[in-house]
C-alpha cells in the first residue's frame, strides 16, 4: 500500500467490505476471518458514509488507518489518528482481531478517528 492520499481504486475498496447480511449457514469460515468494525468520526474529521464495515482478523491498524486516509482523500502530510473505547491509542502493528476480543462489544469493535490528538 502507498502512503499517498488518492482515491480507492476498485482493489482498495475490496480491501475492506461492508458487512453481508446474516445466512442461515452462521458458522461459515468467511465470518471467522471477518468481524464488524464501527467507524466514529471526532472533531472536524469527515465522517464516512459507511460507517459499519467488515475487516479481516489480521490486519493491522495502520493499514486500516491508510484504508481511512485514502477513502477520506486526505493529504499525505495529514496525519490521522485511532482511537479505542475514546481513550488510547493502539500502536500501527496490532491486529484488530486482538483489539475485538479485548475491547469488542455487541458482536462490533467501535474505533474513533480523528485528524488531531483527542484523548491518551
Amino acid at each position: 500500500m502507498s502512503d499517498n492520499a488518492e482515491s480507492p481504486t476498485e482493489t482498495q475498496k475490496d480491501e475492506l467490505s461492508t458487512p453481508q447480511q446474516p445466512t442461515e449457514d452462521s458458522g461459515t469460515a468467511d465470518e471467522k476471518k471477518k468481524i464488524d468494525v464501527l467507524l466514529k468520526a471526532v472533531g472536524d474529521t469527515p465522517i464516512m458514509k459507511t460507517k459499519k464495515w467488515s475487516v479481516e482478523k489480521g490486519r493491522t491498524v495502520q493499514s486500516l488507518s491508510q484504508f481511512i486516509s485514502r477513502f477520506l482523500k486526505m493529504e499525505a502530510n495529514e496525519q490521522l489518528f485511532i482511537y479505542v473505547n475514546q481513550s488510547f491509542s493502539p500502536s500501527p502493528d496490532q491486529e484488530v482481531g486482538v483489539l475485538f476480543e479485548c475491547f469488542g462489544s455487541d458482536g462490533k469493535l467501535v474505533l474513533h478517528y480523528c485528524k488531531s490528538q483527542a484523548w491518551g
